[in-house]
């Protein structure tokens, strides 16, 4: 069993190894400046304008979640295809009702104008 997971052992130890050396490289290798303007509330020079505590539109939260919610679509989408042959007709139908459901809130969200 050992033998089976050793490339893998290798690859994770290999990974690691290269991540602890690149990381203490640039920790290293870095020059520090110590500046002023660095430490300013905005880097590119304008003043704030309003408090960083305001409250945000809904909407932002609800485009960021419709994104979220097609882009697991597409995962799911992808593995179903890559092994459509082996699974069956119950699958084509079960892909067909998840689509369907989709769908449906997709132009519930659009009819709400939560894409506007």
């Amino acid at each position: 069993m050992l033998y089976l997971n050793l490339p893998l052992l290798l690859y994770i130890f290999i990974a690691f190894l290269l991540s602890l050396i690149i990381f203490f490289l640039s920790y290293f290798l870095i020059k520090t400046k110590v500046e002023t303007e660095k430490f300013t509330s905005y880097e590119c020079g304008f003043e704030p304008f309003n408090d960083a505590r305001s409250k945000m539109d809904i909407r932002f939260y609800v485009i960021a979640l419709l994104f979220l919610i097609f882009d697991l679509e597409i995962v799911f989408l992808m593995s179903w295809a890559l092994d459509y042959y082996h699974l069956g007709s119950d699958s084509f139908f079960s892909v067909f009702f998840f689509l369907f459901l989709l769908i449906i809130g997709f132009v519930y969200e659009w009819k709400k104008g939560a894409l506007d």
